[in-house]
């Protein structure tokens, strides 16, 4: 049965074509292979497995690049999918007990609380007392 290899999921060529493999590499040319008998060469064999060593190195290190490039947005997606199934089945969470609303709500206004004291802070507001009378605000920047 004949198919064709850019829609079934395990093949290169699909990989490629949805973008989940790099296309254009300088070191996917390295992989390719070569029908052109060589004579042997100690030298020329150490060099090029050397040279093997650190493709396979470069290329590691730019698929993970292209991996991450990839999954950048990833969490974000998946927290906002994850919201909205709460939202949809919301009905099917245990319901929250008075005792353990009234304490989530202490814990938000002691929240709240903490927040104003910090925003204050960051505000600090000198006085000061002037000649002909009167109180002058200064801000200060630090």
């Amino acid at each position: 049965m004949k198919r064709n290899p850019r829609k079934l999921k395990w093949t290169k060529a699909f990989r490629k074509s949805a973008g989940k493999e790099m296309i254009v590499d300088s070191t996917l040319t390295f992989a390719a292979r070569r029908n052109v008998p060589v004579r042997y060469n100690r030298d020329h064999i150490e060099t090029t497995l050397k040279a093997m060593e650190r493709v396979s190195e470069i290329r590691a290190k730019r698929e993970r690049a292209f991996y991450k490039r990839r999954m950048a947005g990833n969490k974000e997606r998946q927290r906002e999918a994850d919201r909205k199934l709460v939202a949809e089945n919301e009905h099917l969470l245990p319901r929250q007990r008075a005792s353990e609303r009234m304490a989530l709500e202490e814990i938000e206004e002691q929240r709240a609380k903490l927040q104003a004291l910090a925003e204050k802070r960051e505000q600090k507001v000198k006085h000061r007392l002037l000649v002909g009378g009167g109180v002058e605000e200064v801000m200060e920047l630090d």
